[in-house]
C-alpha cells in the first residue's frame, strides 16, 4: 500500500468551500498533504490547506495544470470541468470519483435518465432543452399543476428548482436545459450516504430524515436516525446501496429520496460527494463522512458508519434583509447548552440563506434533541454588522 501519511503524496481537491475545510480536519489528523483550486482566494479552505490555487473549476486549463500537480484527486463539488478530468484520466491520474460519474451526476436530465434505465425508482419526468420546447409541450399535453421545474444544471442549495403552480409561474422560469417532473406526494424527504472504495468494499450510513425551509428550499433540520419504520428505513438503504451499485463510484454517494404515502421509496437526486445531510456524523458516527470520504478515495478499509448517538444539524444560514460582514447573534447562548456544537465555515460575507455554518446537537433521547434543535434555530442568528 501507497504510504499516504506524512510523506511526500499529494491529494488534491477541486473546490475550496466548506464541504473543503471539513475534509481539511480529516487530512491534518493523518497527515496528508492536501492542495486546493478555488475560484475565489477567500474561499473557506484558502488559509488552512497545504496549497492552495486560485482558478475557475469549469475552465478547462485551470483544472488540467492543477491535476498535474497531484497525485490523487477528489471533489467537493460536482460542477467541474470534465474533459480536463477525461484527459487528466487518460493520462493515469486517479480521479475519484470517476469522471463518468461526476459527469452523469451534474446533469440533472443524465442523472433521471440513469435511474430510469438501471431500474431506480424515481418520479416520472421530461428532458427539455429551453424554455421554449418546454412552453411548446406544455400547450399540446395536458399536464396537472402543480409540478416540479429544475434547471439541467448548476443548481445548489434549492437554487435552479421550483414548484410550478400556475401560468404565471411558467412565465418566470429560466430559458436553459431543464427538467419536468411530477408532484410527488410525500411523508418525509430521507438521504443515505453510500461508502466505496476501489476495491468494491460498500458501506451505508443510517437513514435521515430531512426538514426544509418552506420558501428556500433549504435543508434546516437533519435528523439521525430518521423516525421511521424499521422496514422503510431497510428498504431505502437497500435502494442506496443499488444506486452505489449500479454507479460503482469511488467516494461518497448522498442519495436524496421520498418517501411516499403508501411508503414507498423514490430517488429524487444524488450528490458524488460529502454531503449537507451527513455533518451530523462529525459528532454523532464513529466514522464521520468526511474521514470515510478519505478512506474511500485512497482506497483503505471503509470505518464503522453506525451512530454513537442520536445526532441532529441545524443548517445556520444568512438571514433575510442582511448583507455585509457576518455576525453570528447568541452564539454563546447555544454554547451553554450540553450537547451542542457549532461549526462556523469561514465566509465574511453573509447574504439571505447562504450556508454560513451549522450545529449539531447529539442525545441518547432524539424527542429531546430535536426540542433543543428548534431551541438553536431561534436562538441564533447569522446577521451582518
Amino acid at each position: 500500500m501507497k504510504n499516504y501519511f506524512s510523506s511526500d503524496f499529494k491529494l488534491g481537491v477541486l473546490g475550496g468551500g466548506q464541504l473543503g475545510r471539513m475534509l481539511l480536519a480529516e487530512t491534518q489528523k493523518y497527515d496528508v498533504y492536501t492542495a486546493i483550486l478555488d475560484a475565489s482566494p477567500e474561499a473557506p479552505c484558502a488559509q488552512i490547506c497545504n496549497a492552495f490555487y486560485v482558478g475557475n473549476l469549469l475552465d478547462f486549463d485551470a483544472v488540467y495544470n492543477f491535476g498535474k500537480l497531484v497525485d490523487v484527486l477528489t471533489i467537493e463539488i460536482e460542477h467541474v470541468n470534465i474533459d480536463a478530468l477525461y484527459q487528466l484520466e487518460k493520462e493515469g491520474l486517479k480521479i475519484y470519483p470517476q469522471p463518468s460519474v461526476i459527469e452523469t451526476i451534474q446533469h440533472k436530465g443524465k442523472q433521471k435518465d440513469f435511474f430510469v434505465e438501471n431500474g431506480i425508482p424515481t418520479s416520472p419526468h421530461q428532458r427539455f432543452a429551453n424554455k421554449e420546447t418546454l412552453l411548446s409541450w406544455l400547450n399540446t399535453e395536458n399536464i396537472a399543476f402543480p409540478f416540479v421545474w429544475k434547471s439541467a444544471q448548476f443548481g445548489y442549495d434549492g437554487t435552479g428548482v421550483k414548484v410550478v403552480r400556475n401560468q404565471n409561474d411558467i412565465q418566470n422560469l429560466a430559458d436553459t436545459d431543464c427538467i419536468v417532473e411530477e408532484m410527488i406526494p410525500f411523508k418525509n424527504e430521507l438521504a443515505v450516504i453510500v461508502a466505496r472504495n476501489a476495491d468494491g468494499e460498500i458501506k451505508t450510513y443510517p437513514v435521515v430524515e430531512m426538514e426544509f425551509h418552506p420558501e428556500a428550499n433549504q435543508v434546516e433540520y437533519v435528523i439521525c436516525p430518521a423516525r421511521i419504520d424499521d422496514a422503510v428505513a431497510l428498504k431505502a438503504r437497500e435502494i442506496a446501496l443499488k444506486v452505489a451499485e449500479s454507479f460503482k463510484h469511488v467516494g461518497l454517494l448522498a442519495v436524496e429520496m421520498f418517501q411516499t404515502n403508501d411508503d414507498e421509496i423514490l430517488v429524487n437526486e444524488v450528490a458524488p460527494r460529502t454531503h449537507n445531510s451527513g455533518h451530523y456524523s462529525i459528532e454523532a458516527s464513529y466514522t464521520n463522512q468526511f474521514e470515510q470520504h478519505l478512506r474511500t478515495i485512497l482506497n483503505l478499509p471503509l470505518g464503522n458508519t453506525e451512530n454513537k448517538v442520536t445526532g441532529i444539524m441545524v443548517n445556520l444560514v444568512g438571514e433575510e434583509g442582511y448583507i455585509g460582514d457576518v455576525v453570528y447573534e447568541n452564539i454563546e447562548k447555544v454554547m451553554q447548552i450540553d450537547g451542542v456544537t457549532p461549526h462556523i465555515y469561514g465566509k465574511k460575507i453573509t447574504k439571505p440563506f447562504r450556508k454560513m455554518g451549522h450545529v449539531t446537537i447529539v442525545d441518547r433521547d432524539i424527542d429531546k434533541a430535536r426540542k433543543t434543535a428548534q431551541k438553536v434555530k431561534e436562538t441564533i442568528r447569522v446577521i451582518s454588522k
